[in-house]
Formats: C-alpha cells, structure tokens, sequence
C-alpha cells in the first residue's frame, strides 16, 4: 500500500468483494472511490473520469452510470490494485 494509507473495515470490505469469485454484481462506486482514495491519488475530470494513481502507476476509471460498478470495472480493478500489491492478503 502506498506510505500512510490506512485501510478502515469498510475499505476492507470493499477490497474483498473486489477480489471475491464469482464476481460480485453489488459493489457501489462511491465505497470503490473511497478505497481508492484511502490507496492513492484519485483526481475527478470532466464527463466522469476518475484520473487515479496508486504507487506510481496511472489508471483512468468511469464513474458508472447506475450506483453498482459492473463486471469489466472489477476486473479493471483487480488489475490495478494487485499491481500496487494492493489484495485481501496483502492487507491483512
């Protein structure tokens, strides 16, 4: 995890069902925003971007349209937090 960041329950919480399998269909953006930001920089563009780095890479994520991230996101997201080191593992 990148130097500081702390990771509360609910950041937990959230990175499990990221990780879960199968995937999980009810995973909200706004608790995927808030693990994001308690991980990295998170930066908000225009039409709903999400600009974010963690440990120095970049990724650019897409606010959903409905509450619930869908199922390329999550995969999106593995990716993105296992290259950080970022896993249920890995903060435990």
């Amino acid at each position: 995890m990148t130097e500081g960041a702390h990771l509360n329950n609910h950041h937990r919480d959230t990175l499990v069902k990221i990780f879960q399998h199968p995937t999980s269909h009810n995973i909200e953006w706004h608790d995927v925003l808030s693990l994001l930001q308690a991980v990295g920089t998170v930066e908000e563009r225009h039409e709903d971007k999400y600009h974010v780095e963690i440990k120095g890479a970049h990724h650019v994520f897409n606010r959903p349209k409905h509450k619930d991230i869908d199922v390329q996101q999550v995969i999106d997201l593995r990716h993105a937090l296992t290259e950080a080191g970022i896993t249920p593992d890995a903060v435990n």
